[in-house]
């Protein structure tokens, strides 16, 4: 299942520049792939970087790995009840209110490049038991429709999203 193949009307309008940031990529094997390039950059950054802040308010670096850990289990609970045939609509989130009590910014970097892969891993290991039908499944997330593979390379999306903020911004 790739990218290509995604349809605009499975998720909601506010994840297209994620969605954007995809080219004919794999799902499972992109979750698998990406996670490990994402770990390699950040791997390469100079410490004194992973404290920074370009502005006022923003978000370091150790606070990004943070965020995506807590959207990537977020969007993953998403996709197994809708997967599972689930039709309860499920609240949104508000990210600003997580990051501030995540704390993402005084944890160690390896303490979240680890738990990034983890999560990674899990992430994976439950896409990879979703049959073609239950990939397509539809349910609401945030007020509209989000299929069970939009999770997936929303997730993706996200996290080349952040990749692309980290270059432009903190290096």
């Amino acid at each position: 299942m790739t990218s290509d193949e995604l349809n605009h009307a499975e998720y909601a309008d506010f994840y297209a520049p994620y969605v954007g940031t995809l080219t004919n990529i794999e799902l499972i094997e992109e979750l698998e792939i990406s996670v490990h390039r994402l770990i390699r950059f950040v791997q390469d950054i100079p410490m004194d970087k992973f404290d920074y802040r370009y502005a006022e308010g923003k978000w370091t670096i150790k606070d990004i790995l943070q965020h995506l850990i807590d959207c990537e289990r977020i969007f993953s609970y998403r996709a197994l009840r809708f997967a599972r045939n689930d039709k309860t609509a499920l609240p949104g989130f508000e990210e600003n209110d997580y990051a501030v009590v995540a704390q993402g910014h005084n944890r160690s970097i390896q303490h979240l490049l680890t738990e990034l892969a983890v999560v990674r891993q899990s992430t994976l290991y439950l896409f990879k038991t979703f049959s073609n039908e239950e990939l397509m499944r539809v349910g609401m997330a945030s007020g509209s429709p989000m299929s069970v593979r939009a999770a997936g390379f929303i997730i993706i999306g996200h996290q080349n999203h952040h990749q692309r903020i980290f270059q432009e911004r903190y290096l």
